[in-house]
């Protein structure tokens, strides 16, 4: 029987705080000698093997830091130029890299394909997080997971109204970007049972890290 989302208890926080960025991966540059991934990066890609579908390109350099045991990594990215960045860095890895045209509404990926779905700072662009959420649900394998790295909404009513503040102009600039969304709770109601969440901070606003899978 399914796990009703509105009864789900809170997982541990596990207090760890990074100090470093996955924004760091949207920024156009060449992959160098010495390069490694940040912290978060390294963490929500750990231990993922088989098919593994990432949505948004960002600048391309994510794909370096994925590790061995991936089988192929498919790529959705609807903007031409940031799916040409990420075409130059697949060509140089050796796992499989499939790099498509996609909507964060229509993934263009066979149902029950995928070991597991990467979202780096997407949820909370998404203009309908529920859509998007339902097409990561259809696209996973039974037993597949959802790892996350996205903006929360912060349960300190100070930063709270700051971030309320903000959003409209940093919304215009980051490419609809909500940091007053509550993803968590869209992961859930989308039917999600959260297994693991880390919370931090990073440059003054709330993050979330964590897995998930189809409860």
């Amino acid at each position: 029987m399914a796990t009703r989302t509105d009864d789900l208890v809170e997982p541990p926080d596990s207090g760890r705080y990074f100090s470093d960025g996955v924004e760091q991966f949207h920024h156009p540059r060449p992959v160098c000698d010495g390069f490694e991934p940040t912290r978060q990066r390294r963490r929500l890609l750990a231990g993922l093997s088989g098919r593994v579908l990432e949505i948004g390109a960002g600048d391309g350099v994510k794909l370096a830091c994925y590790p061995s045991s991936v089988d192929e990594i498919v790529l959705v990215e609807p903007d031409q130029f940031l799916r040409a960045a990420a075409r130059g860095v697949a060509k140089y890895l050796s796992t499989p890299v499939r790099i498509v045209e996609g909507s964060l509404r229509h993934l263009p990926v066979e149902d029950a394909s995928c070991e597991a779905v990467v979202c780096s700072l997407v949820l909370c662009c998404a203009a309908q997080v529920g859509e998007t959420l339902e097409e990561v649900r259809r696209v996973l394998a039974p037993g597949g997971e959802l790892r996350f790295y996205e903006h929360q909404r912060s349960g300190n009513p100070a930063v709270m109204l700051a971030e309320s503040l903000v959003t409209p102009l940093w919304s215009r600039a980051a490419g609809g970007c909500q940091p007053t969304r509550d993803t968590v709770a869209a992961i859930r109601k989308a039917g999600f049972a959260i297994e693991s969440l880390d919370r931090f901070a990073f440059r003054h606003f709330s993050h979330v890290l964590g897995v998930a899978r189809p409860s």
